[in-house]
């Protein structure tokens, strides 16, 4: 008996090393990353909001975003394909191996980190709002908003409705599936405004100054870290989107183009 013990502890002495050694290959052959490269595709999952993705004239995608995941496919040295998805449904199809990798403009809270992983931020956002000059006339700063008698409309889905429940409770908040639909309740007068991260609602009143102003003199009232977003397990993937980041933050990169898309409207003539 004492012989067998030995000889078994022996032999998984002898053993394990190349079978931990052969584990560790087929987790770096089912990283989303080495599946990327093998098939020379990036497969990126988004949703339409400005400036983040918007829909230009030629019938595809411009934005901050669509540089991001360009550049970053480019760096991969593979190809980029865009899946535009429902913000609703933006994890499910994550999860279900749809695309390869969120990334649009999402926020990063603890309750979407328990279904996915979360890259270091590359870059910030925050709310404000949009008003009705007809139905919000003479209101300022957020308290003002904070009333049963007001409607308010945001993107459901988003942080921006999860701010609205928090920092507006008492209101009466509608969610709609497009950031252009629940614009345009704020723009025929059936909301009083609209929660949305900026510069959306700078960039609506500077298009709509005869319908629309802003309340909180274009300032926000959260602070909120963007990341990609990946399915959990995969370190390989998430260890080079994190050393991406800090790469094109280092060299200038991202901060050049976060200027170009939320601090101009150079870019207004590429879309519808």
């Amino acid at each position: 008996m004492k012989r067998t013990l030995v000889f078994c502890l022996l032999l998984l002495a002898l053993t394990t090393p190349l079978l931990a050694a052969e584990v560790r290959q087929e987790l770096v052959r089912q990283s989303t990353l080495e599946q990327v490269i093998e098939k020379n595709r990036l497969k990126v999952g988004f949703s339409t909001f400005v400036p983040w993705a918007m829909k230009d004239k030629q019938g595809g995608y411009t934005g901050f975003e669509i540089e991001v995941a360009k550049k970053l496919a480019e760096d991969m040295g593979v190809e980029v394909q865009f899946v535009p998805t429902k913000w609703s449904g933006i994890i499910p199809a994550l999860l279900t191996g749809k695309f390869d990798v969120i990334i649009g403009g999402m926020g990063i809270t603890p309750q979407r980190n328990l279904k996915v992983n979360f890259s270091d931020p590359y870059e910030f956002s925050g709310m404000s709002l949009v008003a009705s000059s007809k139905l919000a006339s003479g209101r300022s700063g957020l308290e003002a908003f904070n009333d049963p008698q007001l409607t308010i409309v945001a993107r459901i889905g988003t942080t921006a409705a999860a701010a609205a429940k928090k920092h507006l409770p008492k209101a009466q908040l509608r969610l709609f599936d497009d950031e252009g639909q629940a614009l345009q309740e704020v723009l025929n007068n059936r909301a009083a405004a609209m929660v949305s991260s900026q510069p959306f609602p700078e960039f609506q009143t500077l298009k709509y100054a005869d319908k629309l102003f802003l309340p909180l003199a274009g300032e926000t009232f959260t602070k909120e870290p963007i990341g990609f977003a990946i399915r959990k397990g995969d370190g390989d993937f998430l260890n080079f989107l994190n050393n991406w980041i800090r790469v094109r933050n280092a060299d200038g990169w991202l901060q050049e183009r976060y200027n170009y898309w939320f601090t101009t409207q150079n870019w207004k003539d590429q879309v519808e």
